[in-house]
């Protein structure tokens, strides 16, 4: 038996008790993470069905890195993996939402907790300025990653 159901009507989608989830034209589904603790918003990211499949059996967060073009489990390598405490899906089943509880502390590659770490002011500019809304590292990123290439950097 499939884990995800076929898309019937709306009634079914919007009503029922039937995950059937609508990934977009690539196979893809946008997915925020955010503390289970505090509510903080960790990070932004996408799911294939195999990330969401894979994320339900083992309660832990996967996800498709659209920059390496694969299939990840968050904390593979940085040991920062995200215990799922709740995961839920939106009305029309286009979006999912996880609640997580990271050993280490910290969501973003780059070191900071959130990858939401820097703010834009509001208000008309020609260019804002960005504003860091965390002000320390919980890790680095060199000493977790090494020399690897990064193909989210520049």
């Amino acid at each position: 038996m499939p884990l995800f159901a076929p898309r019937l009507s709306v009634a079914q989608v919007e009503e029922g008790t039937d995950l059937a989830p609508k990934f977009d034209a690539e196979g893809l589904i946008p997915v925020v993470a955010t503390d289970a603790g505090s509510g903080e918003v960790l990070m932004m990211g996408v799911m294939t069905a195999e990330a969401l499949r894979l994320s339900i059996e083992t309660g832990e967060a996967h996800y498709w890195s659209r920059s390496r073009g694969c299939l990840w489990r968050k904390g593979a390598t940085s040991g920062l993996v995200q215990k799922i405490a709740e995961l839920r899906i939106d009305d029309d089943q286009d979006a999912v939402w996880l609640r997580v509880r990271i050993a280490g502390g910290a969501s973003c590659h780059v070191g900071y907790r959130s990858c939401f770490y820097r703010s834009v002011p509001l208000g008309r500019a020609a260019r804002p300025e960005l504003a860091f809304a965390e002000a320390e590292k919980v890790f680095d990123p060199e000493a977790v990653y090494g020399d690897a290439p990064n193909p989210t950097r520049l």
